[in-house]
């Protein structure tokens, strides 16, 4: 979506290029799609339908374009530099690498146990007398481990194509059966705020969770994982992008759309979080049949099955750049991106700092399944998570606006408006998150 300061010539191997932008390359945007758009952010759009109708469709909306915005900044680092964007924040300062240590392993184990209740929960419904939630939990999250450790992107992408697929299909059709009111969608795209109390903070909530945080980051990876390496795939890059957020805005448009005809017309109110969904199928199957409830379901498990094994592959990767990065600092090398035949050969996805993440997000968390999570440990993944934003806004911000970045790919006044705006809205969000943390539980 965004602009740069110019069209610029492509550079890298010419045999490599594609000679132009055409939909059978799309890939990385689905998988980026698939990984952003989890179980929480389903059901805080339907919270949001629920509480305030078609109101907010605008917010949900300006939240996909914000992400691609900064998902295009990612990606088109990757492309114009040769260097991946853990390279980018290193070269701004030591800093970076001390920040992102430390969220890359407290995040991970957190997120590690969230991810493997959300993708068990829709099972425990699906099937309530075979085992409990925390076993369920634990079983996706090997199957995960197995899958991302045994299959390079390719195979990778395929399946998570399918499982986007059934998303796409369940989210639709539940959109369609509950009769949405067309004529009050389309009022609900004017910017009005709901005459609440932190309207504004709940509508740039619901603008800042739509699809994806440390996931758009891994963008750029995966459009290395492609292939795709060199400026001569921008075109394309940019193209993917857009597929990814459309696809991200059909998702969380129907969600809203069921929030608002199927709860908020009743007045009836859903539990924050994963279990939210869980309710919804109940409603569902009250409302439409137990055919539709199992359909929802088996959309609810692709949903949180796609984040987990996205995650599991996407930040994986990122961590594996930061350990070949820290080895080649050492010796005095170069840090450049992989080659196009070491990607193609799944060189990153095969190394031990790769796997040894992989590890690091599937059995330490299970500790948390079983024992609930520490509450300092939650404090401080919260305070990450709502931090990395606005850290990756605003450093795609100072690097595609230096010297690092080819003249022709730096931004153009329409990149640094959204980013700017984006990196404002997130550190807005992240104060939030940081000053309604109970901090007297803390010490």
């Amino acid at each position: 979506m965004a602009e740069t300061t110019g069209s610029g010539a492509a550079t890298g191997d010419a045999a490599s290029q594609p000679r132009k932008s055409s939909w059978k390359y799309i890939g990385p945007g689905i998988v980026v799609a698939a990984t952003g758009v989890g179980a929480g952010d389903l059901v805080a759009t339907l919270i949001a339908g629920s509480n305030f109708g078609y109101t907010l469709l605008w917010a949900a909306v300006i939240g996909c374009v914000v992400k691609i915005s900064l998902a295009e900044a990612a990606g088109r680092w990757h492309l114009a530099t040769g260097r991946t964007l853990f390279d980018g924040w290193a070269s701004l300062g030591r800093w970076t690498t001390w920040f992102f240590v430390v969220y890359v392993v407290i995040w991970g184990y957190v997120y590690g146990a969230a991810a493997m209740s959300s993708s068990g929960l829709p099972l425990q419904a699906l099937f309530p007398d075979v085992m409990d939630l925390k076993w369920w939990g634990m079983l996706t999250g090997v199957v995960g481990l197995v899958f991302v450790w045994f299959n390079k992107y390719a195979v990778f992408e395929k399946v998570m194509t399918v499982l986007v697929g059934i998303m796409f299909v369940v989210t639709v059709y539940l959109a369609i059966r509950v009769t949405p009111h067309l004529g009050d969608a389309f009022a609900g795209l004017l910017p009005v705020l709901p005459d609440e109390k932190d309207s504004v903070l709940n509508t740039l909530g619901l603008i800042g969770g739509v699809g994806g945080t440390i996931t758009l980051a891994a963008y750029g990876y995966w459009v290395n994982a492609k292939g795709w390496t060199n400026a001569g795939w921008m075109k394309v890059m940019r193209l993917d992008n857009r597929v990814a957020y459309i696809t991200t805005g059909v998702f969380v448009v129907s969600m809203l759309f069921v929030g608002a005809e199927l709860l908020h017309s009743a007045n009836v109110a859903i539990a924050s979080g994963d279990k939210g969904l869980v309710q919804l199928s109940d409603i569902l199957e009250k409302e439409y049949g137990s055919a539709t409830a199992k359909m929802f379901l088996i959309g609810f498990f692709a949903t949180s099955f796609t984040s987990l094994i996205g995650v599991w592959h996407g930040v994986s990767l990122m961590f594996a750049d930061f350990v070949e990065r820290y080895r080649k600092q050492r010796a005095g090398a170069d840090s450049k991106t992989l080659t196009g035949e070491e990607v193609a050969s799944g060189a990153r996805e095969k190394s031990v700092p790769f796997r040894a993440y992989l590890l690091w997000m599937t059995f330490p968390p299970m500790i948390l399944l079983f024992q609930g999570q520490p509450f300092r440990l939650i404090i401080i993944y919260g305070v990450l998570g709502a931090a990395f934003m606005p850290f990756l806004a605003l450093t795609l911000v100072w690097l595609l606006n230096s010297s690092r970045t080819p003249r022709e790919w730096r931004n153009g006044m329409l990149s640094n408006g959204m980013l700017t705006v984006a990196g404002l809205l997130f550190l807005v969000l992240c104060v939030k998150q940081i000053t309604d943390q109970d901090w007297s539980s803390f010490f």
